[in-house]
């Protein structure tokens, strides 16, 4: 039979592997672990309109992560959002890729779409993507619709 300390000892050891699963995985569906900055490239793009965009938000292109959303600053220059990316150095792209804000389903997390050129000079370190497609608003597009709506109506009269 077990002494009272014994059990209490159990029970620790028990706690402390949960608590440790609970931040193994809670790592993984994050995806903090999967992505070191030391084998990336930093590059920059500026969008009119982020939306709901976060850093750490993942970078992808044709459906794969190619790397993460390293900060997001507001220019005040030009008044657009200026946002960095470390993307992995295995995948290069072409100087003249395109960066796009997209979102994964319908009410889902936004993430960038990098779209590849052809340029046969590829990113580097620090250089800025010039062809940008902002977020698109779904306040916006609803009253937008509306408005189309209303004004269809008022034609028919």
């Amino acid at each position: 039979m077990m002494t009272r300390k014994e059990l209490d000892l159990w029970v620790g050891i028990f706690a402390v592997i949960g608590i440790g699963a609970m931040l193994f995985l809670s790592l993984k569906v994050a995806n903090l672990a999967s992505f070191s900055a030391a084998d990336s490239i930093r590059i920059k793009a500026s969008f009119d309109n982020i939306g709901g965009l976060k850093v750490r938000a993942a970078v992808k292109s044709a459906g794969v992560v190619v790397g993460r959303v390293a900060e997001i600053r507001f220019d005040s220059q030009s008044f657009e959002a200026v946002v960095e990316m470390d993307i992995d150095k295995r995948y290069p792209f072409p100087k003249d890729s395109s960066a796009k804000i997209l979102t994964s389903g319908l009410l889902g997390d936004q993430y960038i779409g990098l779209s590849a050129g052809g340029d046969s000079v590829n990113l580097k370190n620090d250089d800025t993507l010039k062809l940008t497609q902002s977020a698109i608003v779904l306040e916006n597009l609803i009253g937008q619709f509306l408005y189309s709506k209303a004004a269809e109506g008022d034609g028919k009269k």
